[in-house]
């Protein structure tokens, strides 16, 4: 929200009221003096006027999980153990999923109380590239390259897929990076030449890499590098 808006909708002001106060540099965000009627308020953010505190905000939060198999990418389940499940019960109050995975895929996933980072790290606009190591029942061919480029038709959402770079690291091995997240999209994908998906995990989004001395089921904090790269 915009900071004169903030402001205006305060008891006793009106915008300019708020706009007054603001010239007056009697106003501070998270810290720093502001006279800037556009300057953005977001609920992590600390607000006040002269000595009053507006608004205390709370803590912007940001973590890396190493998600196991057999977990489901959800905040609540009635018949398996969530993501969430593998935090303590004090860490969890607030956090969402950025960029869920199927049941029985592993890899990097990210949590957040930051619905704004979250939406630009999961958009399609964005384009931001996900990681994948997939093994295969059967042998993936080279021909297989060229038609990860060229995309797939997708008929349940009557669409193309985006340009997947793949690159074949042994006979039932790739690397797979994708700029989508559709439903089972990577099986799918697999799936028009009748190779299975046996082993999937996601090994990075964007700048974003899961840490290697994290376990299955571990997890830690985002660095500020790593919130930026967003």
């Amino acid at each position: 929200m915009r900071l004169d808006r903030f402001l205006a909708n305060l008891p006793n002001y009106n915008r300019q009221q708020a706009r007054m106060l603001l010239a007056q540099q009697r106003v501070r965000v998270d810290g720093q003096v502001v006279s800037d009627p556009l300057a953005q308020v977001r609920e992590f953010s600390h607000v006040a006027l002269d000595d009053a505190v507006l608004q205390a905000g709370y803590p912007a939060r940001y973590l890396m999980l190493h998600k196991p198999a057999g977990c489901v990418s959800a905040t609540h389940d009635p018949q398996h153990p969530t993501v969430l499940d593998l935090l303590p019960a004090e860490a969890r109050h607030g956090l969402h999923i950025a960029g869920r995975l199927d049941f029985n895929t592993t890899g990097l996933m990210l949590l957040t109380n930051d619905g704004q980072w979250s939406r630009r790290l999961t958009q399609p606009a964005t384009k931001l590239p996900k990681h994948y190591l997939v093994d295969t029942e059967d042998e993936i061919g080279q021909h297989y390259v060229a038609k990860f480029l060229e995309g797939f038709h997708f008929a349940f959402e009557g669409l193309v897929t985006q340009p997947a770079q793949l690159h074949i690291l042994g006979p039932r091995q790739a690397r797979l990076a994708i700029v989508e997240g559709r439903y089972h999209q990577v099986k799918r994908m697999f799936g028009f030449y009748n190779n299975k998906v046996v082993k999937l995990h996601r090994e990075r989004m964007g700048a974003i890499a899961l840490d290697p001395a994290l376990a299955p089921g571990a997890f830690r904090a985002l660095t500020a590098e790593e919130i930026a790269a967003v």
